[in-house]
């Protein structure tokens, strides 16, 4: 029992994007520079909303808000790690601070899918049940149904979670991506893991395509429904649902390409994997701000206040 404690791995080693000194450099200063602009939009849009009463008290805003929080906590996991790595000689990650980085990538990836179909659903009556609009999505079911997407997601990382952390890790522990990407991870471990593997990929793969098909029927629905009631509804959608429709293709794409080639031998899971945690959450502002006037306004605003207030004192 004791040599087999002492062989037990306590950390990983994260091989990143490249080993050339050049490319690391290179992608130090684009990283560190689109994690900055992660941070800056997506705070922007939060404290926006959170400061201005018209979108506080909007169903949309208030979920985008919540969205936003995600996309910076996604980002935030992975991304100063990378970029710290690209500059450091040893890129390690422990042992543990690996469980809790794929527990959390897990966990607010399943809350943002889920946050997503509660914003298709929102954007459904919003559309086509506008007199019933803020009976429906009232203040209660709002925070209950980020709540619940808060719950799936926590289920959904448990569900894996919770076999991952008791397996043995006593042989290699390099893991060819730039965090630690759970297929990878549970393929390190000295045991069999087969049956784990294809729950890893039941569990995650399906959550996804489940959730990327209930997005396409309710967005679908709401355009054939605007197309029946007006020549130009369909016109009108498109542009209210564009930003939406956008921001579901670049997450769910990635997504399941990852998990229905978890294992590939190619680095296509690399590019992947920043397109998700970097260029997602770096995207994202950019669609729901530069197109959308009532976030424009409201920036305006509290940028008028802010000005007021410091001539005032």
């Amino acid at each position: 029992m004791k040599m087999m404690n002492s062989s037990m791995i306590s950390e990983f080693v994260l091989l990143g994007l490249t080993n050339t000194w050049e490319l690391e450099l290179f992608f130090f200063f684009i990283f560190l520079l689109a994690y900055a602009a992660i941070m800056a939009g997506n705070l922007l849009i939060v404290v926006t909303i959170t400061l201005d009463s018209h979108l506080h008290s909007t169903p949309m805003y208030f979920l985008l808000g919540n969205l936003s929080f995600l996309d910076m906590s996604v980002s935030t996991i992975t991304t100063p790690k990378m970029v710290a790595d690209f500059v450091r000689e040893n890129k390690t990650i422990s042992l543990w601070g690996c469980m809790a980085q794929m527990f959390f990538l897990h966990f607010l990836g399943g809350s943002e899918m889920t946050l997503l179909i509660v914003m298709a659903v929102d954007r459904y009556f919003a559309i086509c049940k506008p007199l019933h609009y803020t009976t429906i999505m009232n203040h209660r079911v709002l925070r209950g149904s980020v709540l619940l997407s808060w719950a799936v997601g926590f289920v959904h990382t448990m569900s894996q979670m919770v076999f991952t952390i008791t397996l043995p890790f006593c042989g290699p522990n390099i893991v060819d991506n730039i965090f630690c990407d759970l297929p990878l991870v549970i393929k390190l471990a000295c045991t069999e893991t087969y049956v784990l593997e294809l729950l890893v990929i039941a569990d995650s793969g399906l959550l996804s395509f489940i959730s990327f098909i209930l997005l396409l029927i309710s967005y679908t629905v709401i355009l054939v429904t605007i197309r029946h009631q007006s020549s130009g509804g369909l016109s009108k959608a498109l542009s209210t649902l564009s930003a939406h429709i956008t921001v579901v293709t670049l997450f769910f794409g990635p997504c399941i390409f990852i998990y229905a080639w978890p294992f590939s031998s190619f680095s296509v899971d690399k590019f992947l994997s920043v397109f998700y945690s970097v260029i997602t959450p770096l995207l994202n502002p950019i669609i729901y701000t530069l197109r959308n006037q009532e976030m424009k306004a409201a920036m305006n605003r509290l940028r008028t206040q802010h000005v007021r207030s410091r001539k005032t004192f």
